[in-house]
């Protein structure tokens, strides 16, 4: 750097502070404490680079990055605010070495998959199921970094932990554009790691992860076993930690769940907050349906309530189970109903006829069964269709099959498949050691009499 641009960056830079001073009302002592000792690094019309000598200058003057814009564009007397970026004085010599290996960063190459306008906070049906989940999600839109990081949102397939993720992801492209957000999944993520170590350019992958303020990762769980891309992971993940930035994590099961995963990644995820989603109740999935239907163009009026509450109470597995039985139901709607624009409760019966766990007379489901051991036994409810073997998850799950077999007339096929999807000889195994159980156990006998009356009640 010639002793003229040095001092020319210098000047500007004290310019800048001064206007900050008089003019945004930062306070004397902020701004000899934390901004003096920054530097400006390089400058254009378009972007002003900062060195920080700690992390603690760097995240306080980050805050005020847009504040700082609109100081050069005053001082430089430009049309424009200036991008401003902060970097510790380590990070710009890692910078400076790669531009003298001439490591050329192709943000192409690297590209995440992207994300779906269509997912935002707006058309994300809240309900008792989901209402933790949904709330931590947007406190990361809101403050990306602040609150929860890394924010691990697991749950069974189809619950709308997708959503959330790319809720995430818009929300903070709308509110924050000059953010850099990046969505993918975990075996995209292995793909990409794989081609940049072919093609050597595993550094600049890196480099550009590490300017990611938002990285989005979905099903994190085929991760495991993958031991390069472990430790890619690894070192991009702390570094956006400890630089603030903002992680999410979606996955089908709880961290320590994940078999093949390394220990001190387990270890990093639950040092963040983990939020489970279960199935939707009847509340919600009734409010998921009517707002399918009026997102599909049909008015709420063409279909029968009593239709709309059998929809909801019994195909209510999942999110993407209640959009498959909808759509099943407007086609055949459509194709087989003879008259009439109203969509009567005969023809979703006959629609969903033999692909619908149907609750017996008295609204029992195997949904409420599951729901009424959780709470007897103080469990989250998705913890009972979950891979843990917990010893008190087991029993929970046991008694939770035992009964729907017992209160319901469904096959151990259904069963199986209420219960995230286990074979239908698991199912069998478990009612038999219950059975097994009650006969030299009163007190287990007791605990399953109680159950059994919560789910009348």
């Amino acid at each position: 750097m010639s002793r003229n641009l040095d001092q020319y960056l210098k000047d500007t830079w004290n310019r800048v502070l001064e206007y900050l001073l008089n003019n945004r009302k930062i306070e004397n002592q902020i701004i000899d404490n934390f901004f003096r000792p920054c530097s400006l690094y390089e400058l254009t019309e378009e972007k002003a680079i900062i060195s920080a000598p700690n992390v603690v200058a760097k995240q306080i003057v980050q805050s005020q990055a847009e504040l700082i814009g609109t100081a050069f564009q005053d001082v430089m007397e430009i049309q424009h605010p200036i991008l401003v970026e902060l970097y510790q004085q380590a990070e710009l010599k890692t910078r400076e070495k790669l531009q003298e290996n001439s490591i050329q960063i192709n943000p192409g190459n690297f590209a995440g998959a992207p994300l779906q306008a269509d997912k935002t906070f707006d058309n994300f049906v809240v309900g008792d199921c989901n209402r933790e989940s949904h709330a931590a999600a947007l406190a990361c839109a809101y403050d990306p970094g602040k609150f929860f990081n890394p924010l691990f949102i697991y749950s069974n397939p189809g619950m709308g932990k997708t959503h959330l993720l790319m809720a995430i992801g818009n929300y903070v492209l709308k509110v924050m554009p000059t953010k850099k957000v990046y969505y993918t999944d975990s075996l995209k993520f292995v793909e990409t790691v794989v081609n940049a170590i072919r093609d050597n350019q595993i550094e600049a992958f890196k480099q550009y992860m590490y300017g990611i303020d938002l990285l989005l990762i979905d099903d994190i769980q085929f991760l495991a076993g993958k031991e390069k891309s472990h430790e890619i992971f690894f070192t991009i993940f702390n570094e956006l930690v400890n630089n603030h930035k903002q992680i999410c994590i979606a996955s089908d099961r709880q961290p320590q769940e994940i078999k093949g995963l390394e220990e001190r990644l387990i270890s990093r995820f639950n040092s963040g907050l983990s939020v489970g989603i279960d199935s939707p109740e009847f509340e919600t999935s009734l409010a998921i349906l009517k707002m399918k239907i009026k997102s599909s163009g049909y008015a709420m009026s063409s279909m029968d309530d009593k239709a709309l509450a059998y929809i909801a109470s019994n195909c209510s597995k999942d999110v993407r189970n209640l959009e498959g039985a909808l759509n099943r139901v407007l086609f055949y709607a459509i194709e087989f109903q003879p008259q009439g624009d109203t969509i009567e409760y005969e023809t979703v019966m006959n629609a969903l006829k033999n692909q619908t766990v149907v609750s017996d007379k008295s609204g029992l489901s195997p949904k409420k069964i599951i729901k009424c051991t959780a709470d007897y036994y103080n469990l989250p409810r998705q913890t009972i269709t979950s891979k843990s073997r917990t010893k008190n998850i087991a029993n929970a799950r046991h008694i939770a099959i035992y009964l729907c077999r017992k209160l319901l007339d469904i096959s151990y096929i259904k069963i199986g498949e209420e219960f995230g999807g286990r074979d239908h000889s698991t199912i069998i195994s478990a009612c038999t050691k219950v059975e097994k159980q009650i006969k030299k156990d009163p007190m287990f006998a007791k605990a399953i009499n109680e159950i059994e009356a919560l789910t009348k009640a």
